[in-house]
């Protein structure tokens, strides 16, 4: 049973502090140098965006793109509606100024089906994906495309900047030093669903219920390419307004990317993909099955507690489920307190992933939502 506790604990932390490090130190042992953009190459671009009752952000999200450093006689951009019902299309339109294609697509197909009505109709050379809740800086676009002077590369991501939460924004800051450290090695784990760019000749039709921004690394790697994050391809978000909001946002990322990881599971395979399978089973697979072991370590201390050392152990883990209930439970509490803070945001990443497995396992699936309400 103590092995068993031990071995839990391993597991737990592997990914969230042994990975990191582990990363870092092979990158830095093998002299692996950050691939660096070519801000002057100007290929074609097709932005897509698919919105659904999007009015509240649409306009302002508009401007942003043609406000972006880029040459506009190099740029598509196609606004997908996606069943909308409220006047987002009209909204897009006027903000346009005729740059702007407006596509309505009849009844609500989900994201997938928006993409792919974007991916019909895109000519640039490399297409780039983004949606209505993030403001990009003005030369990220430029950053971004940057990369793909080089062949080896076929899909980059933008990176997301939180505001408004410490703890969401301090999960975001560590996906971002893994995404960075992870494209130093191989590839990203995910791109950011918000912002990345892929070449066109690597798009493939998205698929309902698999995460896109996930599933266009995936297929990118699956062709012999690469694919990377670039820090100054920035943009900006508001956190999300509720710890319930947060909930189903995770629980539907996960479970969007459990189907498709599994919808690729040869990736995983570290004969034929070394590199990028270790990143795969170290940042998403263990992550995703980090509840259970955390169940193991509670479970087992339990046993042990007639053992000073675990009965410790014990009581230190009800004490931080305490406060991550606390923190839940009155917000205003976790504002004030790190520990609760931390504490809460972590048993909530953790209880959305058990939940989407749970959901994944019965064969349930997601690809029509609302939107993530964010503050403006």
């Amino acid at each position: 049973m103590e092995a068993l506790f031990w071995i839990c604990a391993l597991l737990v932390a592997y990914p969230y502090a042994i990975y990191p490090v582990l990363l870092v130190a092979f990158n830095r042992l093998g002299g692996r140098r950050v691939h660096v953009a070519d801000v002057r190459h100007e290929p074609t671009v097709t932005i897509i965006m698919p919105v659904h009752n999007e009015a509240r952000r649409i306009g302002a999200k508009v401007a942003n793109l043609l406000a972006l450093d880029y040459p506009r006689e190099k740029l598509q951009i196609l606004v997908i509606g996606d069943g909308c019902t409220d006047d987002s299309l009209e909204r897009a339109t006027a903000a346009g100024q005729g740059l702007v294609s407006v596509i309505p697509l009849e009844g609500r197909g989900g994201k997938a089906a928006g993409l792919n009505a974007g991916l019909e109709r895109a000519t640039g050379d490399i297409v780039v994906f983004t949606d209505a809740g993030i403001l990009l800086d003005r030369p990220s676009l430029r950053n971004l495309v940057g990369h793909f002077t080089d062949p080896a590369i076929g899909c980059v991501s933008g990176e997301d900047y939180i505001e408004g939460s410490e703890t969401e924004g301090l999960y975001g800051k560590l996906e971002l030093l893994l995404r960075r450290e992870e494209a130093r090695l191989h590839s990203i784990a995910g791109a950011s669903g918000c912002f990345y760019g892929q070449r066109r000749e690597l798009c493939e039709p998205f698929r309902a219920g698999m995460a896109p921004d996930f599933l266009s690394v995936l297929n990118t790697v699956r062709q012999g390419k690469r694919a990377l994050a670039e820090p100054l391809a920035r943009g900006s978000m508001t956190a999300t307004s509720s710890q319930r909001a947060e909930f189903t946002r995770k629980v539907r990322t996960f479970l969007r990317g459990i189907t498709a990881l599994f919808g690729n599971v040869g990736l995983l395979n570290p004969f034929r993909h070394p590199a990028f399978s270790f990143i795969l089973w170290s940042h998403k697979l263990m992550r995703w099955l980090a509840p259970l072991p955390m169940v193991g370590c509670l479970a087992a201390a339990y046993i042990l507690r007639g053992q000073p050392l675990y009965l410790g152990l014990f009581v230190v883990q009800i004490v931080l489920y305490v406060a991550a209930v606390a923190g839940m439970v009155w917000p205003t509490l976790a504002a004030r307190l790190t520990l609760v803070r931390l504490s809460a945001f972590f048993v909530l990443v953790n209880a959305a992933a058990l939940k989407a497995l749970a959901l994944w396992l019965v064969g349930s699936r997601v690809e029509v939502w609302q939107p993530t309400q964010r503050p403006k």
